[in-house]
């Protein structure tokens, strides 16, 4: 068995036929046939079952495809590693961001390009989960989400950044129900539609804003729930009901029709952090990156 076979056999699980695996390998088809026979013979085990065209992993199959993919990803990153020593930064730097996160990349983006104009960036938006999903694929090298993370079952490495209060965001027509106030007690909001971050899987900030609710007697008004803070807030702008975010969130989003209010008597913090896996090489471009968020972080 050697990387070449390792990289066939995990084209045709992804493709999942041999006749569209040899198409992607740009290879005919009875050669690919032949080194997945040679692999199963050396192994001893049958790796696919048969379902006409289609080709289904078997126990044993999926047991050598996570670690078929954990190996050629290594593989892949040892390259990099090899060919960036002793040069200068460049090359590209995946990252992933929940949007209440966003306020973070910005003008760190723009400083770390003046110094390194030779690096460019990809960018992936999402909820906490699809972030740790995009980070376990190996998809983006590292991300800036809320916590907590979704994912126990894979080790992060992380730098926890700041935290920070959540605010309170209300339609301007709502003006004549609290004043001039810029503030709120939790209670005067019992009443308030409110439509409220929702992850699509797991627990996060909707838990936190419900149980704080609960802590001051009462149940609040969930009108709308919903993962994207972009949709949530223009909802807001558009005097559909009042929300609960964290305060960076609406640095990064252009509201003309809404008012922030500090919520007095509110005990909740939000908690974000840069994130990558464990057992990742970096590059020296991701790694000069994570440097800038050094200064206001702590390292776990």
């Amino acid at each position: 068995m050697d990387i070449k076979q390792l990289h066939y056999f995990c084209t045709i699980v992804q493709e999942g036929q041999i006749t569209r695996a040899a198409k992607k390998l740009h290879m005919a088809q009875p050669p690919l046939s032949q080194q997945l026979k040679q692999l199963e013979e050396e192994l001893e085990v049958k790796l696919f079952e048969r379902n006409g065209r289609n080709m289904e992993l078997t126990e044993c199959g999926l047991v050598l495809y996570k670690k078929a993919i954990k190996i050629l990803s290594q593989m892949d990153e040892t390259i990099v590693e090899v060919k960036e020593t002793g040069e200068g930064l460049k090359g590209v730097i995946a990252v992933g961001a929940s949007k209440s996160c966003f306020s973070y990349l910005p003008k760190r983006i723009q400083n770390f390009r003046e110094k390194y104009p030779l690096v460019t960036f990809q960018l992936r938006e999402g909820d906490t989960f699809h972030i740790c999903e995009l980070l376990t694929k190996r998809s983006i090298d590292i991300a800036i989400t809320r916590l907590p993370l979704e994912r126990t079952d894979v080790e992060f490495s992380m730098l926890s950044l700041p935290k920070e209060p959540y605010v309170l965001v209300i339609p301007k027509s709502w003006k004549e129900r609290i004043g001039d106030r810029t503030s709120v007690k939790m209670n005067e909001i019992k009443d308030f539609p409110l439509l409220l971050l929702h992850r699509i899987n797991g627990k996060g900030q909707f838990e936190i804003i419900i149980n704080e609710c609960k802590r001051h007697g009462f149940i609040p008004n969930v009108i709308l729930e919903c993962p994207d803070a972009s949709m949530i807030l223009s909802l807001v702008d558009s005097e559909v009901g009042a929300t609960i975010v964290p305060q960076s969130t609406l640095s990064s989003i252009h509201l003309s029709n809404t008012i922030t209010l500090q919520l007095e008597d509110s005990e909740i913090m939000s908690e974000s952090a840069v994130i990558w896996l464990k057992d990742r090489y970096l590059s020296k471009s991701a790694k000069h990156f994570l440097d800038t968020f050094l200064e206001t972080a702590n390292i776990f």
